[in-house]
């Protein structure tokens, strides 16, 4: 399937780095780099840790940059005795666009469920910011054959009761956990096999003009060296960028892909 309808989005995920001041000047280092041709071309979402969000929207509305702010992660009521936590409904006030949900980090390491990702993502769409939603396999359900059985199985209970105008606004993203920050990256067929199925499916739970809309990002060690060659499957609309993100100019030669041969 063609995605030459689908703009680009390129999502930089810093994870637990850069505190507020190291926040800024990577912010001020890509702006530099990068062109307004550029952001007419690619759609750049930029998710730093939550102490530096309000650094960085006030910036980018100061300078009225064209970068599109993103967080990592949120909880699913508005409020509550939930300590250490941050809200869909305060992410929103920050003029958060985007929000990352799903990352297999949280999956894996602090135990969420696929259940519980849906519950973020209601909240998420509730406060009208957009989800990113992952999903990936392990290397030992690669290994055992497994990787559509997890990928499509999350998908399914992520979609879930969502509407076809609701899943029509997602980004989903295919990150293989065992390809993230390890150096290893699926290959781009592989990449695109895993993508297409994934749209395939959005198919059949919504319908074809919803799945052709959405736009499929990969994740997984992802690098200016690669970024062409993943970009150039047709149904790979965009990547989500873990540390290479944190270098601006790496960052700004990925989000600048269509200029590499």
């Amino acid at each position: 399937m063609s995605n030459e309808t689908r703009k680009p989005i390129i999502s930089g995920n810093w994870k637990m780095n850069h505190n507020h001041f190291e926040a800024i000047q990577s912010v001020q280092k890509l702006a530099y780099l990068l062109t307004k041709d550029d952001f007419a071309a690619v759609d750049v979402t930029i998710h730093p840790p939550f102490t530096d969000l309000r650094s960085v929207q006030t910036l980018i509305d100061a300078d009225e940059l064209k970068f599109i702010l993103g967080a990592q992660h949120c909880h699913e009521s508005d409020s509550g005795a939930f300590t250490g936590e941050v809200s869909a409904a305060f992410l929103a006030k920050l003029n958060v666009n985007y929000v990352i949900v799903g990352h297999s980090e949280r999956r894996e390491i602090f135990g969420e469920t696929s259940e519980l990702v849906q519950s973020k993502i209601v909240a998420i769409q509730k406060n009208k910011m957009t989800p990113i939603i992952c999903v990936g396999e392990t290397l030992a359900e690669r290994e055992a054959g497994k990787t559509y059985d997890k990928v499509l199985g999350q998908l399914r209970s992520a979609l879930e009761k969502r509407s076809h105008e609701q899943i029509k606004s997602m980004v989903i993203a295919y990150e293989p956990i065992w390809a993230i920050g390890t150096g290893k990256t699926a290959t781009a067929d592989d990449a695109q096999r895993v993508i297409s199925a994934i749209r395939e499916e959005i198919a059949k739970i919504s319908s074809a003009t919803v799945a052709s809309s959405v736009r499929l990002q990969y994740g997984g060690s992802v690098k200016a060296s690669n970024i062409s060659e993943i970009m150039s499957q047709p149904d790979i609309d965009g990547v989500l960028v873990g540390g290479a993100s944190l270098d601006s100019a790496e960052f700004a030669r990925i989000c600048q892909y269509r200029l590499r041969p």
